[in-house]
């Protein structure tokens, strides 16, 4: 079975999680595009989706799905995402498609959070996928030595502007055994918007697409 048939099992078993008229959180990515395909099979039933890009917010459109803003839309009860990695604390590392910021705000903003995967995103410890890190663009030098100093190697993503208009530094050869003090850490350096790190605010569940069907995990 390919990744791409494993993502979509993992997409189809969020729909259930979804309650009759309430808002939906979305975030961003090729898992969550088969979630939003899925979603608009039951379109009727919810009041609308608050979009965490400005990608996902086309397709939403596409489906004919009312994107509401999350000042007017409150709390969620649910909010539905992919990771780059999930470690078995459903701790995450998110920003590989550049939407980090607006994910990590509505993820915050959410009662439940289901992340949704296939297997082979689930690792034993976070880092082999570069950390991606939002930066205010006078900020890039200062906080790319501060990740230097900090033992990551932090590289420029060519040719993107995140759709707040900042940069992405993806830092690579990071092994991280404490996902929420590095988040920390990370997060309070001058510059930075916010790190791809979600282990403050972890997933509630991790629905994983495995050939043999759609495995659930919790904390």
């Amino acid at each position: 079975m390919s990744s791409d048939e494993m993502k979509k099992r993992a997409a189809e078993a969020a729909l259930k999680y979804v309650e009759e008229n309430t808002v939906v959180g979305i975030g961003t990515g090729s898992t969550v595009n088969h979630f939003i395909d899925a979603l608009s099979r039951i379109k009727h039933r919810i009041e609308g989706a608050v979009s965490s890009s400005e990608a996902t917010t086309q397709r939403l459109k596409a489906h004919k799905i009312p994107v509401l803003d999350l000042n007017a839309a409150g709390p969620l009860p649910l909010y539905v995402d992919g990771a780059d990695e999930a470690n078995r604390h459903l701790q995450l590392i998110k920003g590989g498609g550049g939407a980090l910021t607006r994910e990590k705000i509505i993820a915050a903003a959410s009662d439940q959070f289901i992340c949704i995967a296939d297997q082979t995103k689930l690792v034993d410890v976070l880092g082999t996928f570069p950390l991606p890190v939002e930066v205010i663009p006078m900020a890039r030098s200062h906080v790319g030595r501060e990740l230097l100093k900090r033992g990551g190697q932090p590289v420029l993503r060519e040719n993107f502007i995140t759709d707040n208009g900042n940069l992405i530094l993806d830092v690579y050869n990071l092994r991280i055994l404490d996902p929420a003090k590095l988040e920390t850490e990370f997060n309070n350096i001058a510059g930075v918007v916010t790190v791809g790190l979600f282990a403050l605010r972890p997933a509630d569940v991790l629905l994983l697409g495995t050939p043999d069907g759609v495995q659930a995990l919790k904390p």
